[in-house]
């Protein structure tokens, strides 16, 4: 394979990369916190370049400078997701979200600056839930070109096509979810609700079963710690 039919690949592998299961039950439970599509909209944005910055940095320091990444460290790069999972899905359970202009939701609407800042926190929110989802799976892109691409500016290339790709798959998932959950949030107040703690509870159930793969079955918290980054 050529470098440029890598790079086209890179792409499109970033968007199926978009698609694993704890990245769609992460921003499934972000966006159905918001009201209108056009809150929604850049939330996979957001989250994609999160990932990407995290992907360049750790990437970029395996292919630069031929780090390793021991197994216990690289199972609690990927624990860092199943705790972000149950902590996000905590946060829907709990109804502790703002409206789109930056209320509390069912509270009295506090000063302007207040406001702000809650609206500026979770603003950063899908990104740095995208830095956490990066660390996981950072050493796994990584590795996989590494094993096809020996030159380190290509390969550094490909992890910011591999981005692109990430970011414009992230986008278009977002928006899927997004467009039914704007069309019914102020038509069907409890549904909207109902919606957001069900996707609360899915992603912390999820969260659970990945720290217990993660700490008991892959051995993070034993002595004897498999890891294959993937």
């Amino acid at each position: 394979m050529n470098l440029a039919a890598a790079l086209f690949l890179g792409f499109f592998l970033g968007m199926r990369h978009a698609t694993d299961a704890d990245h769609v039950v992460a921003i499934s439970t972000i966006v159905t916190r918001e009201r209108t599509l056009r809150a929604a909209m850049p939330i996979g944005i957001l989250w994609g370049l999160g990932h990407t910055l995290t992907i360049l940095f750790v990437g970029g320091a395996i292919i630069l400078f031929g780090i390793v990444i021991p197994p216990h460290v690289g199972l609690g790069m990927e624990m860092s997701v199943a705790i972000m999972l149950v902590m996000l899905g905590a946060l829907n359970v709990r109804g502790d979200s703002t409206t789109t202009d930056g209320r509390l939701s069912g509270a009295p609407t506090p000063s302007h600056r207040y406001s702000g800042m809650l609206g500026a926190g979770r603003s950063f929110r899908p990104l740095f839930v995208g830095i956490v989802h990066g660390l996981a799976g950072s050493a796994a892109v990584t590795l996989l070109i590494l094993g096809t691409i020996r030159d380190a500016r290509w390969a550094l290339g490909y992890l910011l096509v591999f981005g692109f790709g990430t970011i414009a798959g992230m986008a278009l998932i977002t928006t899927a979810l997004a467009v039914p959950i704007a069309a019914s949030a102020h038509r069907f107040e409890k549904l909207h609700r109902a919606r957001g703690v069900a996707t609360g509870l899915a992603s912390v159930l999820f969260g659970a079963v990945l720290v217990y793969r993660l700490g008991f079955v892959h051995g993070l918290f034993t002595d004897h710690p498999q890891w294959t980054p993937q």
